[in-house]
């Protein structure tokens, strides 16, 4: 994936963070084997888990990633899922997330369907 701007990529449930010329992903989400929660994947790699409206688990640290990356995957990870649980469409997700990025202090950050 290509990006030099400050952005979040979507393509389906992956996705890619974008930043200072660099572009980091896949990150992606599915459901846990049981369907109880949702498991949060990097590059293939299970990183997490959600396993309710309250409690999101992520730990990035074993990839070295820069902590804002890991602060907007794990805000974007868990909102996307959190609104496909909750049957939002994309654009009610997206409006969400840029709503969470500005709370959290990363507003530079926009979002790019890829697909």
């Amino acid at each position: 994936m290509k990006s030099t701007d400050s952005e979040i990529l979507l393509d389906h449930t992956a996705f890619w963070v974008a930043t200072r010329g660099r572009c980091f992903g896949p990150f992606d989400y599915q459901w846990s084997p049981d369907l109880r929660g949702v498991e949060l994947t990097y590059q293939g790699l299970k990183f997490g888990e959600i396993c309710s409206h309250e409690e999101l688990y992520a730990d990035l640290a074993e990839f070295k990633l820069p902590i804002s990356v890991c602060e907007v995957a794990a805000i974007t990870a868990g909102t996307l899922a959190a609104g496909v649980a909750e049957g939002r469409c994309i654009e009610q997700r997206v409006s969400k997330l840029l709503t969470l990025l500005e709370k959290f202090g990363f507003s530079r950050f926009r979002v790019r369907n890829v697909q």
